[in-house]
């Protein structure tokens, strides 16, 4: 029984793996030294919007056996807004993954620091962290394999090893349950909230996991009937990546300190009270969420550009390889020496931004085409939630913009 159950584990927990980042990781940890418990309604409403986008791209890739990005290119009768919108969706993913790619490998170093210590050379004078450099090399061996299984296996591996850790540790911070209870369906927003709000559930939502479940799920299943299999996945895993995020907030609400900026603070404010078992649970959980999203952030970003061009995705193809490379490589970069460029985090901020609302307006668009999806199109209440979820997104994102340019 239990061997049938990991064999229908599908693309879900690699779904999970690139939304539970060191982003959010260290926004999550923030939430909870600043404002306790009172913010974990927003991940809850964030996982429900993030079942209800990503069941529509499951449908998507199964039922219609296409990629949302193909969907876009085919769909779309208009060649300037086709080429807007593919445009759009090149620069957001690409490059911004590329930006996200260096948080993501120097969210696993801090993790690989925290439990070893520093691990850096001088190199033309200028000081290199190497922690980063391996990381990367490690990505791209699991990527370079080309093989689904292998690389389903090893983030299924690795999300399993967050889970534990985080999980352990929120539950050996002792919480209130009634204060956990409260926290989850009392919406509250406490002064200056806002933006962490905006913050918890823009790392919950994320663009590019709608393009990469719409392939991944063709990867692992090929009829209809197996529909039940994919929605359950994809229900199990957002819902473990959920707890990931109320385990983290949890965890940081029972430090007493407010100079936590990232989990490893987090780790090293834990020991005093919980000992050092803390500190390497929450670190080696830090370092399982840096590595998976490493991962997954090239392997999204590699199929939405061989998309809008239309080149093979293919995972041992050339294109699809030079395509996560790149990320890659520019991670593993800004990662190592430390550079920051500003404009490049601004851009994906803005592209995203964007990004988010119009995607699902699509999905909402194309789940009601009956001549592609037949009677799996979406029903009324289905689209009730989708135009609900459009509306916010809209309006998180003209925030987001707004904190960009400090319109607001």
């Amino acid at each position: 029984m239990l061997s049938r159950f990991f064999k229908n584990i599908g693309p879900g927990p690699l779904v999970a793996a690139a939304f539970i980042g060191p982003g959010t990781v260290t926004l999550c940890t923030l939430a909870g030294v600043a404002y306790g418990f009172q913010l974990l309604w927003a991940i809850l409403l964030s996982i429900i919007a993030a079942v209800v986008l990503q069941g529509m791209a499951v449908r998507i890739g199964l039922i219609g056996r296409k990629s949302l990005i193909e969907v876009i290119r085919e769909e779309i009768n208009i060649p300037w807004i086709r080429t807007g919108i593919l445009m759009l969706i090149f620069g957001a993913i690409m490059i911004g993954n590329t930006a996200y790619e260096a948080g993501n490998i120097s969210g696993a170093a801090l993790g690989l620091e925290t439990l070893l210590g520093k691990f850096t050379s001088i190199i033309a004078g200028r000081s290199i962290k190497l922690y980063p450099i391996l990381i990367g090399i490690a990505a791209a061996a699991l990527l370079w394999v080309g093989k689904y299984k292998i690389l389903e296996r090893s983030l299924i591996a690795l999300v399993v090893i967050m889970s534990l850790s985080f999980l352990v540790t929120a539950i050996a911070t002792r919480p209130s349950l009634a204060e956990i209870g409260a926290g989850l369906f009392q919406f509250s927003t406490p002064q200056n909230s806002l933006l962490s709000i905006i913050g918890l559930v823009g790392t919950t939502i994320v663009p590019y996991n709608l393009f990469l479940h719409t392939e991944l799920v063709r990867e692992k299943w090929s009829t209809k009937k197996d529909l039940p299999l994919a929605l359950k996945d994809m229900l199990i895993a957002l819902t473990l990546g959920g707890l990931i995020s109320l385990s983290i907030i949890i965890t940081a609400a029972g430090v007493q300190t407010t100079t936590i900026t990232n989990a490893a603070d987090l780790a090293l404010g834990l020991a005093p009270v919980f000992g050092e078992g803390a500190t390497y649970l929450l670190a080696i959980g830090l370092f399982a969420a840096g590595i998976t999203s490493s991962i997954t952030a090239p392997l999204a970003a590699a199929y939405v550009v061989c998309g809008c061009f239309g080149w093979s995705t293919n995972l041992r193809s050339q294109a699809f390889r030079r395509s996560w490379a790149l990320v890659i490589l520019f991670g593993m970069l800004f990662a190592s020496t430390g550079l920051q460029f500003i404009l490049i985090i601004q851009f994906a901020q803005i592209a995203n931004g964007l990004l988010l609302p119009l995607i699902a307006a699509l999905l909402l668009w194309i789940m009601n085409k009956a001549s592609w999806l037949g009677d799996s199109k979406n029903k009324g209440f289905q689209n009730m939630l989708g135009a609900l979820i459009v509306i916010i997104s809209l309006f998180l994102s003209i925030k987001t913009l707004g904190s960009v340019f400090q319109f607001f």
